[in-house]
């Protein structure tokens, strides 16, 4: 059997007020604890995951395309090199000029 005591009925209602507002308490604590750490972590030099990934790819590009640069320029001074590596000598100045 279940009695209505007005008395119990009240101490449970406070009881439930009281959880509710330290169940708030707690959201706001946290909340304003990730602002503070936000605040002070940004005054640091830190920088996001999305910037730094995007960094990355811009790093690797560039070493793609300098690794590119230093084959073609390897080329091009193997072209270079070989007609001198094929005249045996150099030509004196003057000959085979005629007056």
């Amino acid at each position: 059997m279940q009695t209505d005591n007005p008395m119990i009925s009240d101490f449970v209602k406070l009881l439930n007020s009281a959880a509710g507002t330290l169940a708030g308490m707690g959201r706001e604590g946290r909340d304003a604890a990730r602002e503070r750490a936000r605040e002070f972590l940004g005054g640091l030099d830190f920088v996001s995951r999305e910037e730094f990934e995007a960094v990355k790819a811009m790093a690797a590009t560039a070493r793609e395309h300098a690794e590119r640069l230093e084959a073609r320029l390897a080329a091009l001074e193997a072209v270079q090199a070989a007609p001198a590596a094929a005249k045996p000598g150099k030509a004196k100045p003057g000959a085979g000029i005629t007056d």
